[in-house]
């Protein structure tokens, strides 16, 4: 009998617990060329399309007169905005065919005869790393919770990548590599909307009004999102419980709590910027009626005169 529905009878495990450990694909030796090409490319666009052309054209005197700190996070949320858009559309079909449906590594990519989905998958892999990379070194100024999470992620979608290489000895080979995809799907969506608040305040930084609804919305989204990965990532960590081996079944916890720590303290700086700007409109409010009643007693006083 199926260990897995041993006591669960109605248990009915995603498609990941089945996955044969195999090679995920023939592209993965050439994992660290692929990341040196899009570490080039993300200069080049960076430097050529962001800095010297579009973040001028767009954004004129209010991108040219932040300081150097400010300016390297505001090109920055760009860059890594376009990295997540480009990893969504492009990702979102093999991870779901992969992880929920009916598909393995080596199914074809939208009918390709050439690319399958493994191949898209460690793409994108990379790509992931290089936009933490590039986060690490173009930054000027980043929080030490924010670091250990990029460098975290970093090595852990790397080792997995290691891993897939000597697959016929690492039994969680392709199950982890499939994992490191959940944690990178919540990773993107509910991330993706701090780059909007953050980019929105560098903009209009005295607009009260749509900051505070802004930031009150990315604390949602990222307290919701962590709350929402960790049940996704401990469903499927529980269903793969009988294909883990030791050192996983330790480890895979203690990252999430890792991560997740990281997200939440996103969320508490997010909370802390919507009072902060909850304030400064309460102020602002106040001061426009003030001004009000003090014109309004003053043409009062001009007509008794008159």
């Amino acid at each position: 009998m199926d260990p897995r529905k041993e006591f669960h009878p109605d248990f009915d495990p995603p498609h990941v617990v089945d996955l044969v450990n195999e090679v995920i694909s023939h592209l993965a030796p050439f994992s660290a060329l692929i990341l040196t090409i899009i570490l080039v490319v993300f200069f080049c666009v960076r430097y050529y399309l962001f800095e010297n052309f579009l973040m001028r054209k767009c954004y004129g005197s209010r991108y040219l007169n932040l300081n150097e700190v400010n300016r390297r996070g505001f090109v920055n949320h760009h860059v890594a905005g376009a990295a997540k858009i480009v990893m969504l559309v492009a990702g979102a079909y093999p991870f779901i065919d992969v992880t929920f449906g009916n598909a393995t590594m080596h199914t074809r990519y939208a009918g390709s005869k050439i690319v399958t989905l493994g191949d898209v998958l460690i793409v994108l892999n990379q790509l992931f790393i290089a936009m933490y990379i590039f986060e690490l070194f173009y930054r000027a100024k980043l929080s030490p919770i924010a670091v250990a999470h990029h460098i975290g992620a970093i090595m852990i979608a790397q080792s997995s990548v290691a891993m897939s290489l000597n697959w016929q000895h690492e039994r969680d080979a392709t199950i982890e590599f499939d994992l490191c995809f959940v944690w990178g799907a919540f990773d993107i969506v509910a991330e993706f909307w701090p780059h909007i608040a953050i980019i929105m305040y560098r903009l209009y930084p005295t607009d009260h009004h749509i900051l505070c609804r802004i930031f009150l919305f990315s604390c949602i989204t990222t307290f919701a999102g962590t709350v929402f990965e960790t049940v996704i990532i401990m469903w499927l960590f529980g269903s793969l419980w009988h294909r883990w081996t030791l050192p996983f079944k330790i480890v895979t916890p203690i990252l999430h709590v890792v991560f997740s720590a990281a997200q939440l303290w996103g969320a508490k700086n997010f909370h802390s910027m919507w009072l902060k700007q909850r304030r400064l409109l309460k102020e602002q409010v106040s001061a426009t009626e003030h001004r009000a009643s003090h014109m309004r007693e003053s043409n009062i006083r001009d007509a008794t005169n008159a």
